[in-house]
């Protein structure tokens, strides 16, 4: 009876290194799939990857087997899966119109991915745990994947390959960006009013299911704006506060 809380205290700290795994896995096989031509399966990868990469880290806070470990692993395999992944499929699939812009575009994107993910190690445990800051490298893969999913023919018209080069490059700079992305890092389940935080989620997966390649495709393009959005209505909220006038002092005897 004494052995079973170590394998239990064992196995937490084994289980969000091998959802990781999982992921690098997962970022391989889209790889492959991207090169035999098969856009949809690489980019419904890519989307499983993100789901593993999302509960890795969680479980990890939960059981309290956070790591340097974890997240240097962590780190490696996302440039996989969401570097290296991606930019292969947007090559492989958009990009035989302008092959040399093409793959200067694709190249653009993982190195901005990779930057982004050396920052935030350097910065890991000296920002606001609530902000991520420029657009995380798995939410910059995913504009990609669902767009994919929505339209999974190669591309054949020069229009669409520039208009996707400039996707891909707009990405590439917001994940370099000091933009704030909420990291929702502080949604809590066990919370009193946890239901609700719940109800959300369920609305939020219900199109989902019913709508699943426009419904993702909106979702990541709105998590994609929602940086350059706060920094906008922050600006305007400061002018509005900077404008506004101040009170009058008004001086004189108490009473």
């Amino acid at each position: 009876m004494k052995g079973r809380p170590v394998g239990l205290r064992r196995g937490a700290a084994l289980l969000p290194s091998l959802l990781t795994t999982g992921n690098l896995f997962m970022g391989f096989v889209s790889i492959i799939r991207a090169f035999e031509g098969r856009y949809s399966a690489a980019a419904e990868l890519i989307g499983g990857a993100i789901f593993l990469d999302m509960l890795d880290g969680r479980i990890a806070r939960l059981t309290g087997t956070t790591s340097e470990f974890g997240g240097e692993l962590d780190s490696l395999s996302d440039a996989i899966s969401f570097g290296v992944a991606p930019a292969v499929l947007a090559y492989s699939w958009a990009f035989d119109p302008i092959p040399r812009w093409g793959w200067i575009a694709s190249f653009v994107f993982l190195m901005c991915g990779v930057f982004r993910l050396a920052r935030f190690n350097v910065q890991r445990h000296s920002v606001d745990g609530r902000y991520f800051v420029g657009l995380p490298i798995p939410m910059g893969a995913a504009p990609i994947a669902a767009l994919v999913l929505f339209t999974p023919d190669r591309l054949a018209l020069r229009t669409q390959a520039v208009l996707v080069a400039g996707l891909i490059v707009t990405l590439a700079l917001l994940m370099v960006s000091t933009l704030r992305y909420h990291s929702f890092k502080g949604v809590d389940l066990r919370k009193r009013r946890s239901y609700l935080t719940l109800l959300g989620i369920v609305m939020l997966l219900l199109p989902i299911v019913l709508f699943r390649e426009p419904a993702l495709l909106a979702l990541a393009s709105l998590f994609a704006l929602s940086g350059p959005i706060l920094h906008l209505l922050g600006l305007v909220r400061r002018r509005g506060s900077a404008a506004a006038p101040s009170e009058p002092v008004v001086t004189g005897e108490s009473h």
